[in-house]
């Protein structure tokens, strides 16, 4: 024990979430023998708290297999995590205003690492976006919703994020190096809001604007996704004031502070990818 606090520790729960979190997104299946070299724990351990993840719900068997995933009781935990958090409670109706407003789909993303994830969604008339879903996730750095969510890092906060020497590219326009991807950052957070237009899906352009808290941080971005490869300048510049004032709604609310500058949107500038 390294602390006093260890003391209050219960080892079968902190085992049991320990196994829970070696299921990933590259690996959604793992044996019991895996996850007991994983673990450093007695395989009989590993079937025990295998025995009792799968009553509550949360792991189940592959059929014909000695294989694991995860259950709907972990993806249950995660949809009553989201419906309490202050910011989807108070974000929910106001996407849902954006979505009445200007008829497309509307999106509220935090940032987790490296990645965004939808948060809550008010779904458009276009059904092609049906598949964007809450709890979906995107590469933070290839996406105009990560880079507002990235902004509260400076150069040495995104050096440790990404220490790899070259950012993977998902689409001609993704930056692949730090200089550009914080060019980018600043650029977006100095317009107050950005879009990408084909940058990181083709046929889709996305429009984000940041929300912040009480400290001015971004916590959060309210985003407009519309299914057109580019934006006429005019709706553009409408959709930007829409999505912005949603945007200052959300951060009034969760922080009780004035509604941020940057409301003016003429002329608009080049999209960011």
């Amino acid at each position: 024990m390294n602390n006093a606090s260890d003391r209050y520790l219960v080892p079968g729960l902190a085992r049991g979430l320990q196994l829970l979190g070696c299921f990933t997104r590259q690996e959604p299946q793992l044996t019991g023998a895996e996850l007991s070299r994983r673990l450093d724990v007695p395989r009989a351990s590993v079937f025990r708290l295998l025995q009792t993840l799968e009553q509550m719900g949360f792991v189940e068997r592959v059929s014909d297999s000695p294989n694991y995933k995860l259950s709907i009781g972990v993806l249950r935990l995660g949809f009553e995590y989201l419906a309490s958090m202050e910011l989807t409670e108070h974000g929910i109706p106001i996407i849902e205003g954006l979505r009445d407003q200007s008829g497309y789909s509307a999106h509220l993303v935090v940032r987790d690492g490296r990645e965004v994830v939808f948060v809550a969604k008010a779904m458009g008339r276009q059904s092609v976006f049906h598949s964007i879903q809450v709890g979906a996730r995107l590469p933070a750095h290839a996406t105009v919703l990560g880079r507002l969510l990235l902004s509260n890092l400076d150069m040495a906060g995104l050096s440790q994020l990404y220490p790899e020497p070259a950012l993977h590219a998902y689409t001609p326009k993704t930056p692949t190096t730090l200089v550009q991807l914080k060019a980018l950052i600043d650029q977006d957070m100095a317009n107050g809001y950005g879009i990408s237009q084909g940058g990181f899906e083709t046929g889709i352009s996305t429009i984000a604007a940041p929300v912040f808290n009480d400290r001015h941080n971004v916590v959060a971005a309210v985003s407009l996704t519309v299914p057109a490869q580019q934006i006429e300048a005019d709706q553009a510049r409408s959709l930007v004031q829409l999505v912005q004032q949603a945007a200052a709604q959300v951060t009034q609310r969760i922080s009780h502070l004035p509604q941020r500058g940057g409301m003016n949107v003429n002329p608009l500038p080049p999209p960011t990818p």
